[in-house]
Formats: C-alpha cells, structure tokens, sequence
C-alpha cells in the first residue's frame, strides 16, 4: 500500500482554506486537532503573563502516495508557508499500512493506479 501522512500546522483561520486545498488536489479527507500550541525560534512575548500566540491547528491527511507532493505544494501555497512567517508548515511521511479507509480506499486506490 503506497501511502503518505501529510500533517499541516496551520494558524486556525487558515485551516478550512487549507482543507479545501487539499481536496481539490486529492486529498479525501481530514482529521482537526484543534487548538495546539507551538514556538518557533524565538517564543511570543506575553502580556502581563498572558500569551499572544494564535491558536493553531494539526491538520491530518492520508493519502495516496503518488498524490502526496502535489498536495503537499498545493497547502503550501494556498496557506501562504512560504511567503508570511508564522502562516504553518506541512510535512509528509510514509506510512507502511493502515485500516479503517474502507471508504477512501476505492477514491485511494483509483489515485495509485492511475499514477503508475
């Protein structure tokens, strides 16, 4: 089974233009994990010990493999990573096997095949 974990780290506003991105390149759907926090290499100032991060969102995809990159570059450039700091990152990774797909698989399937 060739497939790919696609995880975007996404400021909350972008998620669902991010979301939508990514179906429109193949993707077949998504897991949110809501409001998650993270720093770069220099942590947010507070205020009067209050914290001035965004909140954030983890954004879950599987996908085929032979569609990964593409969708990869595609929430790159709808959630702007590469132009304005901070917007989020994505990363892939392999992933050796999964169950419960039984209703992406045939979409997933059609994807690997049509790739080859």
């Amino acid at each position: 089974m060739n497939l790919k974990l696609i995880v975007a780290m996404v400021d909350d506003s972008k998620t669902n233009l991010v979301i939508d991105a990514a179906r429109e390149a193949g993707a077949t759907g998504a897991t949110i994990i809501s409001s998650v926090r993270g720093e770069g290499m220099t942590p947010e100032k507070g205020f009067m010990g209050l914290e001035l991060t965004a909140s954030r969102d983890v954004i879950l995809f599987l996908v085929a493999g032979t569609s990964a990159r593409r969708i990869l570059e595609t929430i790159c450039e709808a959630g702007n990573f590469e132009e304005e700091p901070g917007a989020g990152l994505a990363f892939q990774l392999d992933i050796e096997d999964a169950v419960g797909l039984s209703t992406q698989m045939p979409k997933i399937m059609e994807e690997i095949a049509g790739e080859v």
